[in-house]
């Protein structure tokens, strides 16, 4: 995804609790190296946010800056994406009351519970704002 992000001419600004450093995917079949830490940006620094799938998103919804950084984008009804289990910061963040979503099928219930209209469909556009999908390759 980043790299339809770049191709369509934006700039995509990774972030993560440290600056330079490298993670892996879920899969470990992509290295990305982290362009700023959380403590370094403002939501309205950022015109969007996209939420990666896989592991990050349970590890960033246990750090309150995350949670605070993207509660503001949905407050302030930029848009965001988030994709397989990415809706995981959004269910901390208590955003998406009332909103249909999609996501990974083990997070569901969670969704639900967070007062979203889970939609098993590739992907889900809600209110010209929020873009989920199941997968990657829902995409």
């Amino acid at each position: 995804p980043a790299r339809a992000f770049k191709e369509a001419g934006h700039t995509v600004t990774k972030i993560e609790m440290e600056k330079g450093k490298t993670v892996q995917g879920k899969q470990g079949e992509v290295e990305v190296k982290i362009d700023e830490s959380i403590d370094s940006v403002k939501p309205e620094d950022f015109d969007a946010l996209f939420i990666p799938g896989g592991f990050s998103p349970d590890q960033l919804r246990a750090d309150e800056r995350f949670v605070t950084f993207a509660k503001a984008f949905m407050d302030d009804r930029k848009p965001v994406f988030a994709i397989c289990h990415g809706p995981q910061l959004l269910i901390t963040a208590k955003a998406l009351e009332g909103r249909h979503a999609t996501g990974y099928t083990s997070i569901k219930v969670d969704m639900e519970y967070a007062g979203a209209t889970y939609l098993d469909k590739e992907v889900v556009v809600c209110g010209n704002q929020l873009v989920t999908s199941r997968t990657p390759e829902d995409l």
